[in-house]
């Protein structure tokens, strides 16, 4: 299904994409996240698309806000294009996915970003929701567009950043009252730097660190089973390297660009993938990830 075209002029939307879509499974499926995470996203997803416009917002506050909170290279931001993937099917409707730049508002410009930020919560993602479909907007790296106010630098402009997360602030707000068809998921890389306040508006706060010793194994085997299908995989090998992964504090980006590494290391291995082993991905970690 191809991309739905931003429309033009539309500050930070940077893609539109109407799921589900068979490319975009593997966002969903290829991840290895905490236990039960996955399951309450979706489970999420589908009470607040389906039942948050009958809910009274002061019995039961749904923003209508997931915030994904963990170090780079944890799947944050792919997983949340797998959930709206996976909302698409569990609806049984098409669900348009929304990708906003936070990095495309802050401006030197005083008030600049305020009236930026402004638009899009006000203006742009209503007129989006109004197309009636159900809609999931991701918010990427938005420790960008909801700057820690109490943490705000002088040499930024701490002025401009207050009234920016003010208006991220209000916007949800507003965003939660007008449109019942949208969820926000925002992705953070470095959680103290978002202001509590936005925190505080989430509905929730779910958190992917590194993976640990059986997630690191999960990964090494999905990874190298894309290369070769049958690969020969020795389980204890397999063990010890994921330990080793564990103890380098590897994420899950880093332990898949191991094996691509490894296939990098000898062109017997790039020309015939098959050869490729685990001792082969050990090694290229013992010399030095």
């Amino acid at each position: 299904m191809p991309p739905v075209q931003p429309p033009p002029g539309v500050e930070g939307v940077v893609a539109l994409t109407e799921l589900p879509d068979a490319g975009w499974e593997s966002r969903w499926t290829r991840i290895v996240a905490p236990a039960g995470l996955k399951e309450r996203l979706l489970n999420f997803a589908l009470f607040a698309l389906r039942h948050r416009a009958g809910v009274d917002a002061v019995r039961l506050p749904v923003h209508g806000l997931v915030i994904l909170s963990g170090p780079p290279g944890t799947g944050k931001t792919t997983l949340a294009g797998g959930l709206a993937d996976q909302t698409a099917r569990a609806l049984g409707e098409p669900v348009l996915f929304v990708e906003i730049d936070a990095h495309a508002f802050p401006s030197q410009l005083l008030g600049e970003s305020q009236r930026s930020v402004a638009r899009l919560f006000e203006r742009t993602l209503p007129d989006l929701a109004a197309r009636g479909r159900p809609t999931i907007v991701l918010l990427d790296e938005v420790e960008a567009l909801a700057v820690d106010r109490a943490g705000a630098s002088l040499e930024t402009n701490p002025v401009d950043v207050h009234r920016a997360t003010d208006a991220v602030l209000e916007g949800v707000d507003e965003l939660s009252r007008r449109c019942a068809n949208v969820l926000c998921v925002a992705t953070t890389n470095h959680a103290a730097g978002v202001d509590p306040a936005f925190v505080s508006r989430a509905d929730l706060v779910e958190t992917m660190g590194l993976p640990d010793a059986e997630a690191s194994a999960r990964i090494l085997r999905d990874t190298m089973t894309q290369v070769v299908e049958d690969a020969v995989i020795d389980d204890a090998a397999l063990g010890r390297l994921a330990e080793a992964c564990v103890a380098t504090r590897l994420d899950a980006r880093r332990i898949r660009k191991l094996v691509l590494r490894a296939l990098a290391s000898r062109r017997e291995l790039a020309v015939d993938p098959s050869r490729l082993r685990v001792a082969d991905v050990a090694a290229v970690l013992a010399g030095g990830e």
